[in-house]
Parts: C-alpha cells; structure tokens; sequence
C-alpha cells in the first residue's frame, strides 16, 4: 500500500469513529435510553474484554494454541476466585508466565 492510501485510510477511518462517537449524543438529543438499553451497554465493556482476552491467550495461526499464556491466565483466573487483590493476581500470572516459558 502506497503511504498516501495509508494516510488517506487512517483519516476515513479517523472520521468515521468520530461520527460514530457523535452520533449517540446528537441522535439521543439528551433524551434518557430505556433502563433495557443501560443494562445491555453496561454488560458490552467486560464482554468485550473477556473475547479479546481470550482471544489473544489462545490464538495462532489459524490454530488454538496452548502455551505459557494459557499457564498465565490459568494461574490468574484461580487467583480472582480466591479474591486476591488484582496486583496479586497480575504479579503471579506474570511470573507463571515468565517461568513456564524459562523452563518448558
């Protein structure tokens, strides 16, 4: 791709997610969204969150793949469900990770 196409890409791109962005505000006209609508919006953010971390701990290329991010994970997931606090569970994750890749 040519750098101009590339620069004409980002800016459509650019002024495409800032029209999306506005369109909210400017279509709702500081009108409420049904209490249905809060609750199904609220719920977007971790589900989002949740496949994208998936996604990155278990793709390849165009394979699953299970390594010493999975062992991370693993190691982070048993760690929330015994209510460590969230720098806990990153620091132990991150050295399960580390040693899993030093040793295996």
């Amino acid at each position: 791709m040519r750098p101009a196409a590339a620069w004409t890409l980002v800016a459509v791109v650019g002024v495409g997610t800032a029209a999306m962005k506005a369109a909210g505000p400017v279509l709702l006209g500081g009108r409420r969204l049904p209490d249905r609508a809060m609750k199904v919006i609220g719920l977007l953010a971790p589900a989002v969150l949740a496949a994208l971390i998936v996604t990155q701990t278990l793709a390849g290329d165009h394979r699953y793949v299970f390594d010493a991010r999975l062992a991370g994970m693993g190691t982070a997931v048993i760690a929330v469900v015994l209510r460590a606090p969230m720098l806990v569970v990153l620091v132990v994750a991150a050295v399960v990770t580390a040693l899993w890749r030093l040793f295996l």
